[in-house]
């Protein structure tokens, strides 16, 4: 008869390797659920269901009224850059895990396969792009935050500050068209508070 901390490691190791071959075989390893409290979770669903309307318009704050009194609560431009950056990830993390689809397709032909590889490569390529500009605005220049989209034709970087005088615009014109190449660059600024 087997020992009970013989059965314990046992069940240890063998739920170890059951783990760590869905690791191995999961899609993309940067994929993982996010466990979050409750409170947490609603105030993300409120954030991505306003996703929309936050990128339409320029505003950053809403109002609701209560019964007597109106209570003002305010979404913080750092939601709402943190807002953007999730639903960018999601939206390249849908079309990534498409891609790897095809990759592992056994009804694909090598063509489409080097195709949907070459296009998971320039999907990782234009992140780190947009999130090397993003370190180096930031490091070089003090902005307290800086968002920076591209869709491969054009370039859109938002930078938290009160004022943008005009040669820090050039600057960061410059600095995109270091990393991506000659694109169109629009810059953009959110005031900070």
């Amino acid at each position: 008869m087997l020992k009970k901390q013989t059965v314990w490691l046992l069940t240890m190791l063998s739920l170890m390797i059951v783990l760590s071959v869905y690791y191995m075989s999961s899609p993309s390893g940067e994929d993982f659920a996010l466990l979050q409290n409750p409170e947490d979770q609603a105030a993300t669903s409120e954030a991505t269901e306003g996703d929309a309307a936050v990128e339409n318009s320029e505003a950053t704050t809403e109002e609701a009224e209560a019964t007597d009194d109106t209570v003002t609560s305010s979404i913080s431009s750092d939601e709402v850059f943190a807002s953007i950056r999730m639903n960018i990830e999601d939206q390249r993390s849908a079309e990534k895990e498409r891609l790897e689809s095809i990759v592992a397709s056994s009804s694909a032909s090598s063509d489409e396969k080097e195709e949907a590889y070459a296009a998971m490569n320039e999907l990782d390529a234009l992140s780190t792009r947009e999130k090397n500009i993003e370190d180096t605005l930031m490091a070089n220049n003090g902005y307290e935050d800086v968002l920076v989209r591209s869709n491969g034709e054009d370039v859109v970087v938002t930078v938290k500050v009160d004022e943008l005088p005009s040669s820090e615009v050039v600057s960061i014109m410059r600095t995109v068209k270091d990393e991506f190449g000659e694109v169109e660059v629009e810059v953009e600024y959110q005031p900070v508070g």
